[in-house]
Parts: structure tokens; sequence; C-alpha cells
């Protein structure tokens, strides 16, 4: 694994230093408050160490997408009171991010406080990633530490201009799921099994393309299954499918055999003849006889079995996407049945089970195993990014800092 720098390489008296810490506090908000603050709390460990070691911390996050200008939505300080709530402190908010407003404010501010800096995103320079732009920010600390993974694969300049003007190093958020990741695709431990499920193949091709040379097993699910089950020939009825992908999941599939990687598509699928909760018409179907009439909304029990029994025989998982359409029941059975198998496993130590994404998460949680899995990543693209394989300038920005 690539080295960085943690927390732990700082020195354990930080006062009179200025960190200046980016994190993820784009949280959803309802009438004022945020519905959800997990990322808040994600970040929590990171700010209060470096509080407890005596430096003022200055928080630089992004809100919403306001465009390079000034919005008056889209404020930082929409946010102050939920940060608050969480990390238990007074926060000072600041309406600037570099300049003398900011000067001021650390003239005011005593060891262990936290100021909150203005939306990243209201200066241009921030997406453009402009080198003026990050050294006027990074000019005000002392150092510098990345604790927002979610924001890592963007090059901007608070998530990796900054690197190169101050020390970097990884916040705890940003070193535990940096550790998860490789212990997931960089440095697994074998067989390795991957889930990539939802609603498009077109979405994930580089996903895709990158995992069946690096995995044992790849285990399709959602309505990507149904595409790959169209190009091996089988009728999906009016099923959800990209039947002008044939050609592409047919390379994809020839690529899987070349490099030993199994490919794991259902046998088995509950089907209906309308997509609505418990739908009259339900029924379990082999795939080879679904009706024209019939649509595939879910993987079937048989082939959920199957695969707890793959998922026996691997000692590493990589998770992206549902099974089958989750939000609506019963068609989050398949999804749900394989979350308390893979809780199960990794419970007992046999798995290293690392999941991410939007609907993933949600899945899992709405399995109540969300905590029992070795890691449960919070970051969309970022994630989906790193199952591409591509190289995320915000981290390649903390290893540089490290030569």
């Amino acid at each position: 694994m690539t080295q960085f720098r943690t927390l732990d390489d700082l020195p354990g008296d930080l006062t009179g230093k200025v960190a200046l810490v980016r994190v993820d506090l784009n949280l959803p908000m309802k009438d004022g408050s945020a519905t959800d603050v997990t990322r808040v709390e994600a970040v929590k460990p990171t700010v209060l160490e470096l509080c407890e070691k005596g430096a003022k911390v200055l928080l630089l996050a992004h809100y919403g997408r306001p465009g390079g200008k000034r919005h008056s939505t889209m404020s930082t300080s929409f946010i102050q009171g939920d940060v608050e709530k969480v990390l238990g402190k007074e926060i000072m908010f600041i309406p600037e991010v570099a300049g003398p407003v900011v000067e001021q404010a650390l003239g005011i501010l005593r060891a262990g406080d936290i100021g909150l800096l203005e939306n990243t995103r209201f200066w241009p320079g921030e997406t453009e990633n402009d080198p003026n732009f990050a050294k006027a920010i990074a000019s005000h600390g002392d150092f510098y530490i990345n604790d927002a993974f979610s924001a890592v694969h963007r090059a901007h300049a608070s998530t990796e201009g900054i690197a190169h003007h101050l020390p970097a190093y990884a916040g705890r958020a940003m070193a535990a799921e940096l550790e998860a990741l490789d212990a997931a695709l960089g440095n697994p431990e074998t067989p390795v099994a991957a889930i990539v499920g939802g609603a498009k193949v077109s979405t994930k091709l580089d996903v895709l393309e990158n995992l069946v040379s690096r995995v044992q097993h790849l285990v399709i699910g959602g309505g990507m299954a149904n595409t790959f089950l169209a190009a091996r020939g089988v009728n999906v009825g009016k099923s959800l499918c990209e039947h002008d992908l044939a050609d592409t999941v047919t390379r994809i599939l020839d690529e899987a055999d070349h490099a030993g990687c199994t490919v794991h598509l259902p046998y088995d699928v509950l089907v209906a003849e309308k997509f609505e909760a418990n739908p009259p018409s339900l029924r379990t179907s082999n795939v080879h006889e679904v009706r024209p009439d019939e649509m595939i909304l879910d993987i079937g029990p048989q082939a959920t079995e199957a695969l707890a029994d793959v998922l026996k025989t691997c000692r590493t998982l990589i998770w992206n996407g549902p099974l089958g359409a989750f939000e609506t029941p019963p068609f989050d059975a398949a999804t749900i049945a394989l979350a308390h198998h893979v809780a199960a496993l990794t419970q007992e130590g046999s798995l290293t089970s690392v999941a991410g994404g939007g609907d993933t998460v949600a899945a899992l949680s709405q399995a109540g195993v969300t905590g029992d899995l070795t890691y449960v990543s919070a970051a969309g693209g970022a994630f989906l990014e790193w199952m591409e394989g591509k190289r995320l300038p915000g981290v390649a920005a903390l290893e540089k800092a490290d030569d």
C-alpha cells in the first residue's frame, strides 16, 4: 500500500499551530436542519483530536453547487448548528476562505477552537484548482489534513491543490477508508468476489472492465443482470435491459473467461407483469421461462442461496449495487438475504467485506447490517472511481506530499 502521513505523524502538542482540515459537510437539509449527520460523525474523531492537541482548526468544505459565486442558500453557515451539535463545541463561522478576514478570525480563536470557513465553491478557483487560490488558503495554515474521501476524486483546490503548499496528512476517516480499500482491491486475500448491481450496465462499464481481471468471482445483479442474460440469448420479456450493449457484454464475458473470473448470473428470478409493491402477478421463474409480458425485478431464492455458497469460499468481498429493485418489497428479498449472509461471514472472521455507493448503503441499512461489515463507504463517486481502478487526485496529493 502506498504510504501517506496520518495524525500519528504530527507532534503531540500543536498549540499555536493552525490545522486546515478538508471535511465533507455537504449535508442533506430539510426545514433548516440536517436530516443526516453521518458525514459530520465521520470527521468528529479527527477534529476533536486536533482540538485536544491545542491546534486552531479551520474547517474547509463545499456545500451544494453554487457555480463559483456566492449563493444566499448555499453558505456553510446554514450547517454550522448541526456541526456544533455533533462536535459538542461552539464554532466560529468565517465568511471567507482566505485573506484579512481569516487572519482576523485566527487572532480571535484560541488553542483548541474551531472555525468554519465559507463554502469553498463560492470561488471559481476551487473547482478550477487554481494554484494561486490554493496558495492563498494554504497561507493561513501550518499543515493540511484531508478527511473527506468522498471528495478525493475531484482535483479541486481544497482537495488537491493545498497539499502542494503545506505538509499534508490523512485524517482518521480518510486513513480508515484507504486501508479498507487497500484490503479489498489493492492487496486482498483471495479468492475475491465482487457484487455489482444497479439499473444499467452503461454506467458501470469501467468498473466491470477493471474487476474482471482482478477478482475471481463477479456477481451481476439488478437491471444489469437482464442485459447480461439477454446477451446470452435469454428472453427477458419487458424487463429493463440495454439490448444495444450485447456485444460489449459478450466482450466482458470473454475477458472474464480469459482472466479466470467466474461471472455469476441468476438462473431463477422474481418476475411480475407490473412494477409495484407485492403485485398479484408475482412469481418465481426459471430465467428461460420469463413470459413476454413479464419483467425481472429480483434474483430468485435458489440463485441467492447459490451466491451465499460462493461467498463461503471467498476471503474478500467488494459490493456496489443491489441485486434487485430493493426499494419496493418483495424485490428487496435477495439483497437483504445476501446482506445477512455477508454480515455473518464477516462477523465470524472468514470474510473481509467492503461496500459502498448510495443504494448499497441504503440496502445494508434496510437489512440492519451496516455495522457488521468490515467497512461501508458513504462515498458515491469516489468509491465508484476507485472500483474503476482510477487514480484519485486527492489521494495522489497525499502520497506526493510524503515524498
